[in-house]
C-alpha cells in the first residue's frame, strides 16, 4: 500500500507521533500528514496509514495506536508508543532510504530500537519516569519537542499544525543523526578491530582518524590496551579508555603531573617537545606531531603499570 495520507491525532502533539511522522515522511513524501480525530479520518481505509489513535493496532489495516486495552508490547513485556509500533513495521526500509548500506540495516535497526525509540515508548507509556535524569529531566528530547507545542491560550486556530510541523522539522534532524552515528559506529569498528589486530600485545592503539573505539575494544576483549592516539586536522590526540558507557573512569589516567598544562609548561613537565595541552581532567592530551603523541603516550602507559 502506498499511503496518500498519514493521520494522527490533532490537538497536543508527543514526541511518539512526531517521531512516527518522521519516518513514515520519507518514506512515503507524496502523502499528506493529517492531524484529525474525526471518525471519517481515523477509519482505516486503503489510502492511508493511521497512528497514535483510532484504538486498534493492526499493522494489516494500516492503524498503529497502543492505548486501547491489550496494546501490543515486546516480548519483555514493556509497552510500544505509536514510535516503536511504526519502527517495527517501517524501521528497516526507513534506514534502506536513509542510505545505510544493507550490511548494517539489522544492526542499526536493534541498536537505535533499543538507544533511542525504547526511551520513548516507556516515557510515552508513563513506564519510565523523566526525573530519574534529575536536572536533566527537562532537557530529555520529548521534553523538548514539547516545549515547541503552542502555548495554552495562543488564539491562533491553526497553532498546534504549524507547531507540530515546526517539532517535525527538529524532529528529523534527530533521527537522521541518531541513525548516522549508528551506522558510523558499525564502520569504525571494522577500521578500530584491524588496527587492535596490527598492535597486538602493545597497550597504546593508533588509528587513522578519530572515531569511535569503545565498542571495539571490548567486542575484541583488548584489556592490555590503556590509551588511544589519533591525527586530528592540525595535531595528534592521546585519549585515554572509559572502563565502561556510563561514567568517566578510565582503564588508566594521564600523569597526575601533566594536568591542566599548556605549551612550555607541559613540554618541561613531561620531557617531550611538542606536548601542547592536558586537560586538567586527565583524559585527553594533546601533541604536535604524531611522534611527540606517542612518546607521551609511552610515558603514561609506563606511570600506569609502575
Amino acid at each position: 500500500m502506498i499511503p496518500l495520507y498519514l493521520v494522527t491525532h490533532s490537538g497536543g502533539f508527543h514526541a511518539d507521533e512526531l517521531l512516527s511522522s518522521v519516518i513514515l515522511t520519507r518514506l512515503f513524501p507524496q502523502a499528506k500528514v493529517v492531524r484529525s480525530r474525526n471518525v471519517e479520518w481515523i477509519t482505516p481505509g486503503t489510502d492511508r496509514i493511521i497512528y497514535d489513535v483510532g484504538g486498534e493496532y493492526d499493522p494489516a489495516a494500516g492503524i498503529f495506536d497502543h492505548h486501547q486495552r491489550g496494546a501490543p508490547a515486546r516480548e519483555d513485556g514493556r509497552p510500544y508508543s505509536s514510535f516503536g509500533l511504526i519502527w517495527k513495521h517501517y524501521g528497516a526500509d526507513y534506514l534502506s532510504a536513509l542510505g545505510v548500506p544493507k550490511a548494517h540495516v539489522s544492526s542499526v535497526h536493534a541498536s537505535f530500537d533499543a538507544k533511542f525509540v525504547l526511551p520513548v515508548d516507556l516515557t510515552d507509556n508513563g513506564a519510565l519516569d523523566p526525573s530519574i535524569a534529575g536536572e536533566l529531566a527537562g532537557l530529555t528530547l520529548p521534553a523538548l519537542l514539547e516545549t515547541l507545542k503552542p502555548v495554552f491560550d495562543a488564539k491562533d486556530p491553526e497553532a498546534d499544525d504549524r507547531a507540530f510541523h515546526v517539532a517535525l522539522s527538529i524532529a528529523r534532524s534527530f533521527v537522521e543523526a541518531g541513525v548516522l552515528t549508528q551506522d558510523a559506529k558499525l564502520r569504525a569498528e571494522a577500521i578500530v578491530l584491524n588496527a587492535i589486530h596490527e598492535t597486538g600485545q602493545e597497550h597504546v592503539l593508533e588509528l587513522p582518524m578519530g572515531m569511535p573505539f569503545r565498542a571495539a575494544i571490548v567486542k575484541a576483549k583488548a584489556d592490555h590496551l590503556l590509551f588511544v592516539v589519533h591525527p586530528r586536522e592540525n595535531d595528534w590526540c592521546l585519549t585515554g579508555i572509559r572502563r565502561a558507557d556510563e561514567g568517566f573512569e578510565l582503564r588508566a589516567d594521564l600523569p597526575a603531573s601533566w594536568a591542566g598544562l599548556t605549551g612550555h609548561e607541559l613540554e618541561r613537565i613531561c620531557g617531550v617537545e611538542g606536548a601542547t595541552f592536558c586537560h586538567k581532567g586527565r583524559f585527553v592530551a594533546a601533541a604536535k606531531t604524531r611522534e611527540a603523541a606517542l612518546a607521551m603516550a609511552e610515558i603514561a602507559v609506563d606511570e600506569a603499570l609502575s
